[in-house]
C-alpha cells in the first residue's frame, strides 16, 4: 500500500515564502499535504534530488518534513523529522522566549533555522516579515522589515553571525527585539559583547536538523530535552525532539541514532555553572607534535583579537610536526591587520602550546558557508592552490 507522499518544493525567497513555503509546511504538519522536502536553487538542487528521492514515499506516514543537511561532509543527508517532534520544539522554545511573538525571517527557507522560523510564526498566529534574501543579506533591507514589525507585540529574528557582524558595522538598532536567536556557528565573546552594548538581547543557540534546530539556548537545554557527555566528551542528545532518522539511509541512522540518543559529532564540556560549552566537532582535530587540536577552539580564541574579523584553523603537512596549525583570517579593517606573533601572544594563555598557530594567512574575504560557519574545505583548497608551483 502506497505511504505517504514527499512532495519538493523549491525553496523561494521573499515574499513569495508566504504565498508558497507556508501553507504547504501547515499542510504538511497538519497531515492534510505530503511531506515536504525543501529544494534549494543552486548547484545543490540536483545531488539532493538523487539522494532524497521526491518520487517515493516518505519511510513512515508521520514524517512531515525532509531537511537536507550537508554537515561537514559536503554530502547530502535527508533529516526525518515527525510534526510530534516540530512542534516540541517549537512551543519549547516560545515558552523559554517568553511568549509568543512575530518574527521576522531573515535565513533560507531550505535550512531548518529557516523552517523553524515559519512555524513559531505559525503557533504564534502571526505572520511573518519575510526578508528577500536573492541578492544576499543586506544591512539595510533588514532594518526597513525591522520597522515593519509590529511595535505593540513582542519581536523576534534568528540570525548568524556574519550576519550580526553587518548589522552591527552597519549601525543597525537591534534593541527593538525581544530576542535574536544567534546560531549555525560559533560566536566570539567580542561579537556578543558588542551586540549587547548595543541593547541587542542575543540567545545563543545550539541544535542542529536532527534536533528540529536549535534545543540548547545559552547552554541549556530546552524542556525535555536531555543532553549528556561521553567520556570522551562527545555530546549526546534525548528527548522529544530528535529525528526519526536519516531519508534511505538505514546504515547512517543506526550509527547516529544509539537507544533512542542523538549521538553527535561535537565535543563538549560543562561550565561552572552546568551550562553546555561546545568545542568543536570530532573531525576538526588537527594532530601536531601527536597533540589534539581543536580547530574550533582555537577559531573561537582567535576571533576574540580584536584585529580578526573571521577565522578558518586547518591543518597543512608539516615533516616536524605532522600538521601544523594554519590560522586563516579576514582582517577587520578598522583595526588592522594582526601578525602571527600577534595572534600567538593574545592566545597563550587560553591555548596548550601545541594549538597556537605555527602560520597565519590573510584573506580580503574569508569564505564561509550559509550557516555562517568558515568553509574550511574552500579554505583548504585555497592554500593548495597557494602552494602549487608557478
Amino acid at each position: 500500500m502506497p505511504g505517504r507522499p514527499l512532495r519538493g518544493l523549491t525553496a523561494p525567497t521573499g515574499d513569495a515564502v508566504l504565498t508558497t513555503v507556508l501553507p504547504a509546511l501547515a499542510a504538511a504538519l497538519s497531515g492534510a499535504g505530503p511531506a515536504l522536502l525543501p529544494l534549494p536553487t543552486g548547484g545543490t538542487r540536483g545531488a539532493v534530488i538523487e539522494t532524497m528521492r521526491p518520487d517515493l514515499p516518505v519511510e513512515s506516514d508521520d514524517i512531515a518534513l525532509v531537511v537536507a543537511t550537508s554537515g561537514s561532509t559536503g554530502f547530502p543527508k535527508g533529516v526525518l523529522l515527525t510534526a510530534t517532534a516540530l512542534r516540541h520544539s517549537v512551543l519549547s522554545a516560545q515558552a523559554r522566549l517568553g511568549g509568543p511573538g512575530q518574527w521576522l525571517l531573515a535565513l533560507p527557507v531550505t535550512h531548518i533555522a529557516g523552517l523553524a522560523v515559519l512555524m513559531r510564526s505559525m503557533a504564534a498566529r502571526t505572520t511573518p516579515e519575510v526578508l528577500d534574501l536573492y541578492g544576499g543579506f543586506d544591512a539595510g533591507a533588514f532594518a526597513a522589515a525591522t520597522a515593519r514589525l509590529d511595535p505593540a507585540g513582542r519581536r523576534y529574528t534568528a540570525l548568524v553571525p556574519t550576519q550580526l557582524h553587518r548589522l552591527l558595522d552597519a549601525g543597525t538598532d537591534l534593541s527593538t527585539y525581544d530576542a535574536i536567536l544567534l546560531g549555525g556557528a560559533a560566536a566570539s565573546a567580542a561579537l556578543v559583547e558588542r551586540a549587547a552594548a548595543g541593547g541587542a538581547r542575543l540567545v545563543r543557540t545550539y541544535g542542529m536538523s536532527e534536533t528540529c534546530g536549535g534545543c540548547v539556548y545559552d547552554g541549556r537545554p530546552l524542556d525535555g530535552v536531555d543532553v549528556s557527555l561521553t567520556d570522551d566528551g562527545r555530546v549526546t542528545i534525548g528527548g522529544p525532539v530528535l529525528f526519526t532518522g536519516y531519508r534511505l539511509r538505514p546504515d547512517l541512522t543506526a550509527a547516529s541514532l544509539v537507544d533512542g540518543r542523538f549521538v553527535t559529532s561535537d565535543l563538549g564540556r560543562w561550565a561552572g555553572d552546568r551550562r553546555l560549552d561546545v568545542l568543536g566537532r570530532t573531525d576538526d582535530v588537527i594532530v601536531s607534535g601527536a597533540e589534539n587540536v581543536s580547530a574550533s577552539l582555537v577559531e573561537r580564541v582567535l576571533g576574540e583579537h580584536p584585529q580578526v574579523r573571521a577565522c578558518a584553523v586547518v591543518g597543512r603537512p608539516d615533516e616536524h610536526w605532522g600538521q601544523r596549525v594554519v590560522a586563516v583570517v579576514q582582517a577587520n579593517n578598522r583595526e588592522g591587520v594582526p601578525t602571527l606573533d600577534q595572534l600567538r601572544s593574545f592566545a597563550a594563555d587560553a591555548l596548550e602550546p601545541a594549538a597556537l598557530p605555527k602560520e597565519l594567512v590573510v584573506l580580503g574575504m574569508l569564505p564561509m558557508l550559509a550557516s555562517g560557519k568558515p568553509d574550511r574545505a574552500a579554505v583548504r583548497t585555497l592554500l593548495a592552490e597557494r602552494m602549487e608551483p608557478r
